[in-house]
């Protein structure tokens, strides 16, 4: 009988025409794929237009109105664990990533979530905040992220290379996806046999 692989979404989280974040999203989802331990989507906010938050409630209390908010909160619902690709805007994360975490509650949860950042410092400040907003969603950050420096960014918009080409990094998500594949697994787990409470 085979055992289906856990299920893991990139999630490009700029929809700047010209972002960056296609570059670190295709590399991260290749590693991911050659490794074989997950079943690996990208997956594009551009797909999903979500208006700024402003509903009634959060969505861990009532449903969200917005139509594109619950197809967003369907698709990610279908996932055991997230690579969030983060620009640093102002020393903090892109504005559209932050809102589409804040449009889904239950379906992060439990779930371990992990960060490609970009920008200042390799969007160092973007993926501690983002580290905060998960926990309070009650997702698993990882502490190892893969920090995509100013002279990376350099090396591939201005003289043509990929990120495949950069060992430094190469070596960085191989131990990012490490440590995700190990909670993956431990959190699946941990889901689908729940410990009971004792009375």
């Amino acid at each position: 009988m085979s055992i289906s692989k856990p299920k893991l979404a990139v999630v490009i989280g700029s929809i700047r025409p010209n972002r960056f974040a296609d570059h670190p999203a295709q590399w991260i989802a290749e590693i991911a794929r050659q490794r074989g331990d997950f079943d690996v989507e990208v997956i594009d906010l551009k797909d999903y237009p979500m208006p700024l938050f402003g509903e009634e409630a959060s969505p861990a209390y009532a449903p969200s109105k917005s139509e594109v908010a619950r197809r967003w909160q369907q698709k990610v619902a279908g996932f055991d664990a997230y690579v969030f690709t983060a620009a640093e805007y102002n020393h903090g994360p892109a504005p559209v990533l932050k809102n589409a975490l804040d449009y889904a509650y239950n379906e992060w949860s439990n779930k371990p979530v992990a960060f490609v950042g970009y920008g200042g410092v390799g969007g160092a400040r973007a993926v501690e905040q983002l580290r905060l907003n998960a926990i309070e969603l009650q997702m698993a950050p990882i502490r190892t992220a893969v920090h995509i420096l100013f002279p990376d960014y350099l090396a591939v918009v201005k003289e043509g290379k990929q990120l495949a080409e950069l060992p430094h990094l190469h070596q960085a998500a191989t131990a990012m996806l490490d440590q995700l594949a190990w909670w993956t697994g431990a959190l699946k787990a941990a889901r689908e046999n729940p410990v009971r409470q004792a009375a």
